[in-house]
């Protein structure tokens, strides 16, 4: 039996880092979302306010295998 793998598009934002936007993604979605296999960043971008960064975005594929 072979497995299907479906992905789907997330956009989450951290005020700490990149990284804890990408791990409050996957903590999110696994939530709804069984079997989660992976995650690939494909945008990060910076919101910034008085010459600092204020938010961490990203915008990311998740993949996870269908029951």
């Amino acid at each position: 039996m072979s497995n299907v793998v479906k992905v789907i598009e997330l956009l989450a934002e951290s005020d700490k880092s990149w990284e804890d936007a990408a791990a409050q993604a996957v903590e999110r979605a696994s939530k709804t979302l069984h079997n989660i296999k992976s995650i690939y960043i494909k945008n990060f971008e910076a919101k910034v306010e008085g010459n600092k960064i204020v938010k961490y975005r990203i915008d990311a594929n998740i993949s996870f295998l269908l029951d």
